[in-house]
């Protein structure tokens, strides 16, 4: 379920020059602004958690999710190029997977690895802070490719509808409305979160259990009604 081949084209778009410029600049927004932090405040566990739950999870996990999910199968559809990979023999189902499996291991790498690096920084991972945060951007990088995966797959306008959720359902209802909060991928990762972390400083409106079936059945639901929605092009094209 997995082809080489594919990997490897859907790799080469996602790290051409002008994507991999966008990919770099958050990751390197939060390094430098964790180093600020640190600098003025020194190493404070609580406003550790602060940044990486209000810069790092909430807002550059979610918006390279949309570039790495969006960029993984969006671009080809819009040109049409991807009909010379569907008359390829290649399973439609094995050329979702892996572009899904290549849109997380970007979100991961861009994602949780300067997460991480930025809890180093702030605060020395104290109170499991910079490990709890990192395993937030791993299970939220899944989540988020699936989706963002799929909106790529049915939506001409994958990034801008991506990027409503991110910005506003996620950062912005999700701060104000509790409901939104429940059907929130962030809420979700911080649930994992709060169970590694120091008590109290991570907090989720979601329990642990409910965010784990949560974040596997949007993971496994996306992924494969993505696969349905590109068996279904390749039938409209054949006809």
């Amino acid at each position: 379920m997995y082809n080489p081949t594919v990997a490897r084209l859907t790799y080469r778009a996602l790290l051409g020059r002008r994507r991999a410029a966008i990919l770099f600049v958050l990751p390197g927004l939060l390094l430098l602004i964790a180093a600020a932090v640190r600098g003025f405040n020194g190493a404070d566990d609580q406003i550790a958690a602060d940044v990486l739950g209000g810069f790092a999870l909430a807002t550059m996990v979610p918006l390279i999710g949309v570039i790495a999910g969006t960029g993984a199968i969006g671009p080809e559809i819009d040109d049409g190029s991807i009909v010379y990979l569907l008359a390829k023999p290649v399973k439609r189902p094995t050329i979702i997977l892996t572009k899904f499996t290549v849109a997380v291991a970007v979100t991961m790498v861009f994602s949780a690895v300067p997460t991480f690096l930025a809890g180093m920084i702030l605060n020395g991972n104290g109170q499991q802070v910079a490990v709890a945060y990192t395993i937030a951007a791993l299970v939220a990088s899944i989540a988020y490719s699936a989706l963002f995966l799929l909106l790529g797959t049915v939506s001409r306008h994958a990034v801008v509808i991506g990027l409503v959720y991110a910005l506003v359902w996620e950062a912005l209802f999700g701060s104000l409305i509790a409901g939104a909060r429940t059907l929130s991928v962030q809420q979700w990762a911080l649930a994992v979160a709060e169970k590694v972390s120091g008590e109290g400083l991570v907090a989720s409106d979601v329990g642990l259990p409910v965010a784990t079936v949560l974040l596997a059945g949007v993971t496994v639901a996306a992924t494969w009604y993505a696969g349905r929605k590109l068996r279904a092009l390749t039938l409209a094209g054949e006809e």
